[in-house]
């Protein structure tokens, strides 16, 4: 399993992009979080194999809400993380 932390900058907040990102987390059987940061960018934290991940932050780049725009992703993994078991919106 890998787990990223990625942060999404670009029109990203009071668009629905958290829950839609948790709706493509469920469909995809990720785990962790997103969140909004006080800068205006929202951060993720996925867990999921290797070709999930890709298929996630492929569809995440593209935002999924409609009202979204994803300008740029930074995407580092980390490490030491125990196993996640659902996927929520924290903040």
């Amino acid at each position: 399993m890998i787990t990223n932390e990625i942060i999404v900058h670009g029109l990203v907040q009071g668009v629905g992009f958290r829950f839609m990102t948790k709706l493509v987390a469920d469909q995809l059987h990720v785990f962790g979080t997103v969140e909004n940061l006080a800068n205006g960018d929202v951060r993720i934290v996925a867990q999921a194999d290797s070709e999930t991940m890709t298929h996630f932050l492929t569809k995440i780049k593209a935002s999924p809400s409609p009202s979204g725009h994803v300008e740029t992703m930074q995407v580092r993994e980390l490490t030491d993380v125990q196993p996640l078991h659902s996927f929520r919106v924290t903040g």
